[in-house]
């Protein structure tokens, strides 16, 4: 593993104000990373509270047990996916905790190591698997996949125009040599948006590439419903997402969970009074401000979405 790189976590501040509520509590950061916000959370909690760092990458497991040691007595980490958390605590003989953190999107231990093949600002085998021992990566998908799903997934996670364009460079190129390097599919996209549009652009489809090989949204989905399982009444989630297919995703799940009436869908038939499990403390999200953004440009498109364990009536 490349000696790890240390970025100041993205939200530091905010995060501890909305996910801190008990200081001998049990808190999981889903995506661990290299441990910032882990850490930050231990450096506040008293003695018998614990934080479960959950990440799939190896390299960031690994450095954050290094970053961590201190507080070995209060850590545990996991190898596994987010949206299991519900079954990672199970496994600890843990019934339910007081915060859960998601910080989505790429961590640093993707961007900064470029065999790792999920930026388009070096050139490197094409992969961006968080977890190295799945099967499916990114050259499969943009070597098997056919034009009409290519630009599905380009316009669906990537909420890109030209998709459909971009798609058909793509299965023209490959039809006389397999696209193997993010150099290849940057040229590729470069063939179709130049000048000023391209960098968004490489941005998109490289995005909604990694969303297909790591099935984020629906990892999302199912982490945001398990979370609000685990909680302790009056427990928090916290999300920070990068871009706007996320941040609409859980916007509207913390909406649904926190809804006290469910539509019956007809004039005739009154609504259905539902118990809310989720309260919103976040009506607007919440972003960084200009001099963290300054410092830090992984805090410039970042918003931080907090919900609250409902107490039971």
């Amino acid at each position: 593993m490349e000696e790890y790189i240390y970025h100041t976590p993205v939200l530091l501040q905010e995060v501890l104000k909305y996910l801190l509520t008990e200081k001998n509590g049990f808190y999981v950061d889903g995506t661990l990373g290299g441990g910032g916000h882990a850490k930050a959370l231990l450096e506040q909690l008293d003695h018998s509270g614990k934080v479960i760092g959950i990440d799939l990458d190896n390299d960031a497991l690994e450095a954050s047990r290094k970053n961590l040691e201190y507080y070995r007595e209060r850590f545990i980490s996991v190898k596994g996916n987010f949206k299991n958390i519900k079954s990672v605590l199970s496994q600890l003989g843990i019934n339910s905790v007081q915060g859960i953190l998601l910080d989505l999107g790429v961590s640093s231990f993707q961007i900064d190591s470029a065999e790792k093949g999920f930026s388009f600002r070096s050139d490197a085998p094409l992969d961006m698997r968080m977890d190295r021992s799945q099967k499916l990566d990114a050259r499969h998908i943009l070597n098997q996949y056919d034009e009409q799903s290519l630009a599905e997934i380009f316009r669906k996670y990537g909420e890109e125009k030209q998709a459909n364009r971009i798609a058909k460079t793509v299965v023209r190129y490959r039809i006389n040599r397999r696209i193997e390097s993010t150099g290849q599919l940057s040229a590729l996209v470069e063939q179709v948006i130049g000048g000023r549009f391209l960098i968004k652009t490489l941005a998109r489809i490289f995005q909604s590439v990694r969303i297909e090989v790591n099935g984020e949204i629906e990892n999302l989905r199912l982490a945001i419903k398990d979370s609000a399982d685990v909680l302790n009444p009056g427990g928090r989630i916290v999300i920070i997402s990068y871009h706007s297919l996320e941040d609409r995703l859980v916007k509207e799940s913390f909406r649904s969970l926190s809804a006290k009436m469910i539509s019956s869908g007809n004039k005739i038939v009154p609504d259905i009074p539902v118990q809310p499990v989720l309260k919103i403390m976040t009506k607007k999200p919440v972003t960084a401000s200009e001099k963290e953004t300054a410092e830090n440009i992984r805090a410039r498109s970042a918003k931080l979405r907090a919900a609250e364990k409902v107490q039971e009536n």
